[in-house]
């Protein structure tokens, strides 16, 4: 297994640097660079018995083999690829795949991963120049590719992908990849190229578990993706819940003016995650405060639904509305502390973007107690790969926040925000 991530766009110079680094660690004997030198080197002990210190080749393939990839020059020959797709150098990629014509099936990077070979890496960027010279050197992964194309929403090139296939796109799937990154533009073209929301058995294909649960938090975009799903057919469960995830506030006023009392009550995980609808368990489900047992006003600060937020204030809501506590005494926390520990944080903060802090802001308009106090517990989804469930007794919104153990779900702005109305840890 790689010890490191080699990136999407591998950039050669760092590298380069990295293992003459590696290699001056090994020479002063630093522990995690010996262990490291020994996982990833085959030679190693060879070399150790010999008493005669590492080269620099040796830094280097131990360096590449801790990056998945088997050797050093495949490495370089990956970056080489990566970044002549990136500039469009049409003639640099023809030139490798003539000298190394494997390299036309193989990953771009070396390594097995979600941008694919080189035609496939190619529609990622929407390089149709790259994809149409590869295409006449035998790459055949053009199924795969239109998938990335509609992922990326690179919708020429998608189109031109499907001409090259030559056929109807495959019904199962062909939706998810744009669900994941909430493509609209891809999720469209995918629909009017023949994608189905259900397939011959009335059996539902449309991923909406997708659109609910990926770790991107665009609340205009997945409104738009599963009011396209219910244009080509599909029905969705007549919920207020739903009706949140649709941005659907003339359906949310029909269910209130039906019961009233929807606005102080809480939901279930199974009612804002409906498993009917392909949705998983609370582990295995992207968010961050917790969800279980809290209200539409908590979703929406998961969500950033910050239009239907003001829009439930406005009616009366209780920003201080708490979620259910359960039978362990978890539980009782307010939309505030939603708002310091978010899916939509983890967004800004994951691609570099300061997080702001309207939606804090507006609670605290409307009156929120910046020094509520709950009991929470969060076990993290697995792909964070931070294992264990994790406890925080009789926490402020502000302790919350400070104290959660993956910071990429905080947010800053929302902390000093809450500070400056007098929330303390």
């Amino acid at each position: 297994m790689a010890k490191r991530h080699f990136p999407v766009r591998p950039n050669l110079i760092q590298l380069k640097h990295q293992a003459k680094d590696f290699l001056r660690a090994l020479h002063r004997g630093e522990a995690e660079a010996v262990a490291d030198f020994v996982e990833n080197h085959p030679k190693a002990v060879e070399l150790a018995a010999t008493k005669l210190p590492a080269k620099l080749a040796d830094a280097q393939l131990a360096l590449a083999r801790s990056y998945g990839l088997p050797s050093w020059p495949r490495l370089v020959t990956a970056c080489q690829m990566t970044d002549a797709i990136w500039r469009g150098d049409v003639e640099a990629v023809r030139a490798l795949v003539l000298r190394s014509p494997e390299l036309v099936e193989e990953d771009a990077r070396g390594v097995k991963g979600n941008w694919g070979p080189p035609l496939s890496y190619a529609a990622n960027l929407g390089q149709d120049g790259v994809i149409e010279m590869l295409r006449g050197l035998g790459a055949a992964d053009l199924e795969f590719a239109f998938g990335r194309a509609c992922l990326q929403g690179r919708i020429e090139t998608a189109r031109k992908l499907h001409a090259m296939m030559g056929g109807p796109i495959p019904s199962n799937g062909a939706l998810d990849g744009a669900a994941y990154t909430l493509s609209v533009t891809g999720t469209s073209l995918l629909l009017e190229l023949g994608a189905r929301v259900y397939d011959e058995n009335g059996g539902r294909i449309a991923p909406v578990d997708v659109v609910l649960g990926t770790d991107s938090r665009r609340p205009e975009d997945k409104h738009r993706i599963l009011e396209l799903y219910a244009e080509y057919g599909f029905v969705f469960p007549d919920t207020l819940t739903m009706a949140l995830h649709r941005g659907r506030i003339d359906l949310l006023e029909e269910h209130l003016r039906r019961e009233p009392e929807l606005l102080t009550r809480t939901f279930r995980f199974d009612e804002i995650y409906p498993p009917e609808m392909g949705c998983h368990d609370e582990l295995h489900e992207t968010y961050g405060t917790p969800l279980g047992g809290t209200t539409l006003l908590h979703m929406c600060a998961d969500y950033g639904e910050l239009e239907i937020a003001r829009w439930l204030l406005e009616r009366g809501m209780n920003p201080d509305a708490r979620a259910a506590v359960d039978a362990d005494g978890f539980g009782g926390h307010t939309a505030l502390f939603s708002t310091v520990v978010s899916q939509t944080n983890f967004w800004m903060n994951h691609h570099g973007e300061a997080p702001t802090a309207p939606f804090t802001q507006l609670l605290l308009e409307y009156g929120a107690d910046p020094n509520v106090r709950a009991s929470l517990r969060k076990e993290l989804h697995p792909g964070y790969e931070i294992p264990g469930m994790r406890v925080y007794r009789n926490v402020t919104p502000r302790g919350w926040g400070e104290q959660f153990h993956f910071q990429k779900l905080v947010n800053r702005a929302a902390l000093e925000l809450i500070a400056t109305h007098g929330g303390v840890v």
